[in-house]
């Protein structure tokens, strides 16, 4: 293991750094070890990865010189911030400064940091188009990581900007799956219209970084997207009724409504998804199918990923009959 070039990856026991971990581990003649950076070594993901051959590390990304000794030694390093985890973009922000700080101190000769848009870009504070959130975010989420990026890159770093998709894992974690209405049917809300979002399963994220960093250097220096699919909200609803075996509608509701829900960051995830809406070219544009494929040869369909999680999508059982 010693003659392996080290990745060290942040978030190795969340959604795409677990994935990036597992591939790395499984791809025992790809010349790379797994550094897993994480908050909790004890925790039953970290013995996980340890079982499976990880060096696993404790790591705080709001501590410079914590990030800097876990990135010690090391070739690669996938730089990810978990914003649903404390809701701050000046957080977010500050930690992918750490990160950008610790690799170029320690010689990082790859870093992959996995980014979107910063939104402002196409609509400016004083567009009222979607509203302004947190006094200077239009989507805070995207916001702070997009504004990140010059961090990275004017430092100089050997950096792939790597723009993310959708989870699908989000119709198992974040709430996001079928409701069942009134009438007892089944209904997947967005609001998206008929406009395509780009999704890819968790797992396939972290899969693609493992191909990126087997590329060497053909991506530095680069700003890539990826995403299995692009489908619309409709074409999600008929691959969910094939896999739940029951028909699922598609509730295409205003981001006005969506951003009225209530729950915690229905805002934010509002104007995530009229961005998406009203960009769909460029948002798009920017995350090619083809290129997820070449990166992630065994990539899923959202046909695919349904199949396989079925039972792990939470959806209410029908009422039983009188």
């Amino acid at each position: 293991m010693s003659a392996k070039r080290i990745i060290a990856v942040v978030g190795a026991t969340g959604a795409q750094g677990g994935g990036l971990a597992r591939a790395i581990l499984r791809d025992g003649g790809g010349g790379f070890a797994v550094r897993a950076l994480t908050r909790d070594v004890d925790s039953d993901r970290a013995r996980e990865l340890a079982d499976l051959g990880a060096e696993v590390v404790e790591a705080n990304l709001d501590d410079v010189d914590s990030v800097k000794h876990a990135f010690h030694g090391a070739y690669g390093a996938y730089c990810v911030t978990f914003f649903w985890t404390h809701f701050s973009p000046e957080r977010e922000l500050a930690q992918a400064a750490a990160m950008a700080y610790a690799a170029r101190h320690e010689g990082v000769r790859h870093v992959i940091w996995s980014t979107l848009e910063d939104t402002r870009k196409w609509v400016p504070l004083n567009d009222n188009r979607m509203p302004t959130l947190m006094g200077k975010y239009k989507v805070p989420h995207f916001d702070a990581k997009g504004e990140a990026n010059r961090i990275f890159s004017g430092l100089g770093l050997p950096v792939t900007f790597l723009l993310t998709s959708f989870y699908w894992d989000n119709f198992i974690h974040f709430g996001m799956g079928p409701k069942r209405s009134t009438d007892g049917a089944l209904a997947l809300t967005l609001p998206m219209g008929d406009r395509k979002l780009p999704g890819i399963a968790s797992e396939d994220i972290g899969k693609c970084a493992h191909g990126v960093f087997k590329r060497g250097s053909e991506f530095i220096g680069k700003t890539i997207g990826i995403a299995s699919e692009h489908l619309t909200g409709a074409e999600m609803a008929a691959c969910l009724t094939r896999g739940l075996g029951e028909t699922v509608k598609y509730n295409a509701i205003k981001p006005e409504e969506y951003r009225a829900l209530g729950f915690p960051g229905a805002e934010d995830l509002g104007n995530m998804f009229q961005f998406k809406h009203d960009f769909e070219k460029d948002f798009c544009g920017a995350r090619s199918t083809e290129l997820a494929r070449e990166l992630n040869p065994t990539i899923e369909s959202f046909d695919a990923w349904v199949a396989r999680n079925r039972n792990l999508i939470p959806i209410e059982r029908p009422a039983a009959a009188a």
